[in-house]
C-alpha cells in the first residue's frame, strides 16, 4: 500500500443494505439514495439490487438505470447476478444496466453442499455466463461468496478458482467475508496471499460486521494491497450489518492517508436520509454520524477546548457537515455552560453563572437532559428575568378522556398579545390539543402549521409512576427541521411544552425574517 493511492468505494446500501431485517426502500427512495451517493458523496460505484428478485425490484433498477444514463453514471451502476446461464444477464440488460456482479462459490463447502457440484463443473458454468455476458456487452465482476471461510478451510479450492478464471474478461474479483468471521490479522494474511499471487488482478474486499471488526478489517485489507472496498450507509446489512461508509472514509483518509473521491461534508446528510427511509435509528454514539459523538460532556473538556483545543482530534465535526456541541448535565462545569452561552450570544457575570451552573447540576441529578435550547429558560427561571421573552404562551388548556369517547382538548393561547380559543377532538389527548392549535393557526390566523415528523418519549430509569417524562419532537416547517423537548410528570403536558417551544421558535424565525 502506498500513501496517497486511490481506493475505489462501492456502496451496496441498495442491495446488501436492504437485506437488513425490516428494511425495504420504495422506488423513489432508491432513486434518491442513488443520486446522493453518486452526485453528492461521489462514491465510485453503487450496487443497486439482486437480479430476479421481484417485479418491483426490476422497476426500481430500471428507473435508476434511466436516471444514471442521463447523468453519465450508467457504468457506475452494478447488479448482483447468479450463475444461471442467461437468466440474470437478461434481467440486468432489460433493466438497462451493463454490469453484473456474478455470485460464485468461494469455498469448497459451498460448492459441494449448496450447489452439489464439483469445482470443475462450477468453473465451467461460470465461464458460460462470462461468455454470454461478453456477447451481450455486459461487464463482469466476480463475487467469491464465503471467500473468508474458503481461505481458512479450503485454500487450494480458492486458488484453483482464481487460477481458472484469471484470464477471463473479469474486471474485479470481489472477496467477501460473508459471515463476518475474520479479524484484522487474518484479513491481512488472506488478502496479501491474493495480491501477491495475482498482482495483475483488481480485488475488492466486502466485509461484514458480526464481530464489530468490519472497519478494522477494511484497514488491513487495504494495507494488504486491495484496490476497492464495499460499504453501506449507516452500516446497514443483514445480521450485524456491513462496514459503515462514514467510518471507512475516516479510516482511509486519516489512518492510511489515502485518497478517495468521497465528499466528507455530505456524509451526515445522507446518513440522516437513509435513517429516515430505512426506519433504522442511528445509535447516538455511532462514530462520525451519531448524535452524541461531537458532544463534550465533561466540563474539563470544554475548558481544554478553550485552551488550544486540547481535546480535539482529527475528526473535526465541520469535516462531516456537523458542529461541536457541549452537553449540559451533572458533570457540566462553567466552561461547558459558557460554550453553550457563547453559541447563543448570551453573557453572564460570575455570580449568575454560578447560579445557572448549580441549577443545571441539579437537573442532571434528576437524569434530565438539558439542551442548549433550554438555557434561556433556565436562566430566566434562575435569575427571575424574562430572557426567553416568549411571544406565544398557553394561557389555559383542558384535556378530557372518557371511556368509548374521543378525547377532547380546549385551548386558550396568547400569540403576540392576542388571545385565541379553540377546541377539538382527536385520537388521543395530545392529538386533540394539536387539532385545536391547527384550527387557530389555519382558520383564525390563516398561517401554515408545521408537520410533526418524529415523536419520542423517554422516562428516566426507576419506573415510578411519578417519573418525569421527556418528550422530544421533531418538526418540519417550510423545509427546515426544528427539534424541541418538554419535561413533565404527564406525557401530554410534556408534549404540549415541547410544542410551545416549537411555536416560539417559528415565531422568532418569521419575525426575524421580516
Amino acid at each position: 500500500m502506498t500513501r496517497g493511492m486511490n481506493i475505489e468505494i462501492l456502496d451496496t446500501t441498495l442491495r446488501d443494505g436492504e437485506q437488513t431485517s425490516g428494511v425495504s426502500f420504495a422506488v423513489q427512495e432508491k432513486l434518491s439514495i442513488a443520486s446522493l451517493l453518486l452526485e453528492k458523496i461521489k462514491v465510485n460505484r453503487i450496487e443497486v439490487a439482486s437480479a430476479r428478485v421481484s417485479d418491483g425490484e426490476f422497476e426500481a433498477v430500471k428507473k435508476i438505470a434511466q436516471w444514471a444514463g442521463k447523468r453519465g453514471h450508467i457504468d457506475k451502476v452494478e447488479v448482483l447476478g447468479f450463475v444461471d446461464g442467461k437468466v440474470s444477464l437478461n434481467w440486468i440488460k432489460d433493466a438497462g444496466c451493463r454490469i453484473i456482479n456474478l455470485l460464485c462459490k468461494g469455498s469448497f463447502n459451498h460448492v459441494t453442499h449448496q450447489l452439489r457440484k464439483t469445482p470443475e463443473q462450477h468453473i465451467a458454468d461460470i465461464k458460460e455466463v462470462i461468455a454470454n455476458a461478453s456477447e451481450m456487452n455486459i461487464d463482469v465482476n466476480i463475487y467469491l461468496e464465503d471467500w473468508s471461510n474458503g481461505m481458512k478451510d479450503s485454500r487450494d479450492y480458492v486458488l484453483l478458482m482464481v487460477d481458472s478464471l484469471k484470464d477471463q474478461p473479469i474486471k474485479r474479483f470481489m472477496l467477501p467475508d460473508t459471515l463476518g468471521v475474520l479479524d484484522p490479522h487474518q484479513t491481512y494474511e488472506y488478502c496479501r496471499i491474493m495480491t501477491d499471487r495475482y498482482p495483475e488482478l483488481r480485488f475488492d474486499f466486502h466485509p461484514h460486521n458480526d464481530y464489530d471488526l468490519a472497519v478494522a478489517n477494511v484497514e488491513f485489507a487495504v494495507k494488504a494491497g486491495i484496490n476497492g472496498v464495499h460499504v453501506t450507509v449507516n452500516g446497514l446489512g443483514e445480521r450485524a450489518g456491513n462496514a459503515p461508509l462514514s467510518s471507512v472514509l475516516a479510516v482511509l483518509h486519516d489512518k492510511l492517508g489515502l485518497k478517495t473521491t468521497l465528499v466528507e461534508k455530505h456524509i451526515n446528510h445522507i446518513s440522516r436520509v437513509v435513517e429516515s427511509y430505512s426506519g433504522i435509528r442511528i445509535p447516538a454514539n455511532k462514530p462520525i454520524i451519531g448524535s452524541n459523538v461531537f458532544t463534550q460532556t465533561a466540563g474539563i473538556h470544554a475548558d481544554g477546548d478553550s485552551k488550544k483545543n486540547l481535546y480535539y482530534n482529527e475528526l473535526l465535526p465541520e469535516r462531516f457537515g456537523r458542529t461541536r456541541e457541549y452537553a449540559l448535565g451533572k458533570t457540566s462545569g462553567k466552561a461547558n455552560i459558557r460554550k453553550n452561552l457563547e453559541a447563543l450570544g448570551i453573557e453572564l457575570d460570575e455570580e449568575s453563572m454560578s447560579k445557572v451552573t448549580q441549577r443545571i447540576i441539579e437537573l442532571g441529578d434528576k437524569k434530565e437532559i438539558v439542551t442548549q435550547d433550554d438555557l434561556p429558560y433556565i436562566i430566566s427561571d434562575v435569575l427571575k428575568s424574562d430572557v426567553s421573552n416568549d411571544k406565544i404562551k398557553i394561557l389555559n388548556f383542558a384535556l378530557s378522556l372518557a371511556h368509548d369517547l374521543k378525547p377532547v382538548a380546549a385551548v386558550k393561547i396568547e400569540i403576540n398579545g392576542r388571545q385565541f380559543e379553540e377546541s377539538s377532538n382527536g385520537l388521543g389527548q395530545y392529538d386533540a390539543f394539536m387539532g385545536a392549535l391547527k384550527k387557530i393557526y389555519g382558520k383564525q390566523l390563516k398561517r401554515e402549521f408545521p408537520v410533526l415528523t418524529s415523536y419520542s418519549v423517554d422516562i428516566p430509569p426507576g419506573g415510578h409512576t411519578d417519573a418525569l417524562v421527556q418528550t422530544v419532537i421533531s418538526w418540519d416547517y417550510k423545509g427546515e427541521e426544528i427539534k424541541t423537548r418538554g419535561l413533565d410528570a404527564d406525557q401530554s403536558v410534556a408534549a404540549i411544552k415541547a410544542t410551545v417551544k416549537m411555536l416560539n421558535k417559528i415565531e422568532d424565525m418569521e419575525q426575524g425574517g421580516e
